[in-house]
């Protein structure tokens, strides 16, 4: 018997962030799923990189009080000789009790299940703000287009019946079948560009650029609505040579986007890593400075990309 689509169920979402104005048009409701393909040494939502839930834990303000090894129930927390909690991943079952009973409220499961009826309903009650700012629902992460595709479609398509405009926030690297999947039923793409150098790409997130370049190809052949974002960042692509071959590579496969934007580099997420067990590889990298930022824009201005903007 054919599972109902409305009670298909998606384990990987990390937050539902209301009111946000710089993922697409008007205001929106942005919802992050949890796991990338991708390992960008700058990421500042290193909570979505994995794919699987996890455990974040605010070790500086911890005390050591032993309450979380105490109410769980699988022995997944236990205290070492120092007083600090010791978290066993593969015995935990996220039930909840740690983060539930813990006094100084420092641990926190990361990563919800919520099916599509679930998930629409919540989205919902912000459907007024939608209308009256132009505004609607984003998919962000993470990177959605690697989630469960019948979730992703299934969500797409109870949106549109209800007349809400979804974006999709985007890194392309994904098999070019699940972008034709879900285009009918997407308004918009915010397509990250983060570097043309394919090795440099190799080096600051893990994969080269091929498949998200040829992606982005498809992508405006096949008409869609693209806005290019750039992650600008001072020693990977903040300089005149990159920018120049972005516009070039833009122009020699007629890609018109709807508009691009330079985000300066910022390193808001770097405290998060610690609470993950992870490193923030990001330490040495800038953003480009004010002067710099424009002069970089200027580039797309003059090229004719006249909708270029610095930030979101």
């Amino acid at each position: 018997m054919r599972q109902n689509l409305r009670e298909i169920e998606m384990k990987n979402i990390t937050n539902i962030q209301k009111f946000s104005i710089h993922d697409g048009d008007g205001i929106r409701t942005t919802v992050f799923f949890k796991g990338c393909p991708l390992k960008c040494e700058w990421c500042h939502n290193p909570e979505t990189q994995r794919f699987e839930k996890e455990m974040q834990v605010d070790r500086e303000k911890c005390t050591g009080c032993g309450t979380c090894a105490s109410v769980c129930p699988n022995g997944a927390v236990r205290m070492t000789e120092d007083h600090r909690p010791s978290w066993d991943p593969k015995a935990c079952t996220f039930c909840g009790k740690c983060e539930n009973f813990c006094p100084a409220g420092v641990r926190e499961i990361v990563g919800r299940e919520y099916t599509v009826k679930e998930l629409t309903k919540e989205l919902m009650k912000d459907q007024m703000f939608y209308e009256e700012s132009g505004g609607g629902v984003t998919f962000s992460g993470g990177e959605v287009m690697s989630m469960d595709m019948d979730f992703i479609l299934a969500m797409a398509k109870e949106l549109k019946r209800q007349d809400v405009t979804l974006t999709i926030d985007t890194c392309g690297y994904v098999p070019y079948e699940r972008f034709e999947k879900i285009l009918p039923y997407v308004n918009t793409f915010l397509y990250d560009v983060k570097v043309m150098d394919p090795e440099l790409h190799k080096k600051y997130m893990g994969t080269d650029n091929k498949l998200i370049l040829e992606n982005l190809i498809r992508l405006s052949q096949d008409g869609a609505r693209i806005y290019i974002r750039i992650p600008t960042i001072k020693e990977v692509n903040g300089n005149e040579e990159n920018m120049k071959e972005t516009i070039a590579f833009l122009k020699q496969h007629d890609i018109h986007p709807a508009g691009v934007n330079l985000l300066p580099y910022h390193d808001t997420g770097s405290g998060k890593y610690a609470k993950l067990d992870m490193e923030y590889k990001g330490t040495d990298l800038h953003a480009p400075d004010k002067e710099e930022m424009e002069a970089l824009a200027a580039l797309f201005v003059n090229a004719g990309f006249t909708n270029t903007k610095i930030g979101g």
